[in-house]
């Protein structure tokens, strides 16, 4: 039981704080639960079907699927794999962890994770189309020039700097 608490220690740290809050500054007590359920009902509202989309790919995309297109031998292939699931998506980045989780379960490797990771948060087809109406569209092309190189340094670096030993230790840690 205990154990289990402390995996909400956040949670408990900001409700006391917002209740310590709402002792001395009621106003901004309770503008923090304001946004506080805002976050939570927009939370709510993203999980479950990221949740059902993580138990249809789990079904239907084998395991052999995503080694061959994203795994340790798919070199460039996989990254841009990666980086076409990555800008392809919808939803805030916070939703495309469970995805990553499942691809990596499934033999993924982390360069190409991380190279996903940072292709849903950076490059999005909607955003880039968003960019070059309001900005310009030299801005987002040189936008897009510029953070694919970075995002693929960041995959590949993560990957030889953190150790395969090292993560699924942490990996099996963090699901007991």
């Amino acid at each position: 039981m205990r154990e289990k608490l402390v995996d909400y220690r956040l949670f408990f740290v900001v409700l006391a704080a917002n209740l310590a809050l709402s002792w001395w500054q009621p106003e901004t007590a309770r503008l923090a639960a304001l946004n506080s359920s805002g976050f939570l009902l927009e939370v709510l509202a993203i999980v479950p079907p990221v949740m059902v989309l993580m138990g249809l790919l789990d079904v239907w995309v084998p395991r052999r699927l995503v080694e061959a297109h994203l795994g340790p031998d798919s070199g460039a292939l996989g990254a841009g794999v990666a980086m076409l699931l990555g800008t392809a998506a919808a939803g805030p980045l916070y939703a495309a962890f469970p995805v990553a989780v499942s691809l990596r379960k499934k033999g993924a490797r982390l360069a190409n994770i991380v190279i996903f990771l940072g292709t849903w948060g950076a490059i999005k087809i909607p955003m880039i189309l968003m960019e070059s109406s309001f900005i310009s569209l030299r801005f987002a092309l040189l936008r897009l020039v510029l953070t694919v190189p970075c995002i693929l340094a960041c995959g590949y670096l993560m990957e030889r700097l953190l150790p395969e030993r090292e993560l699924e230790e942490e990996t099996g840690a963090a699901q007991a």
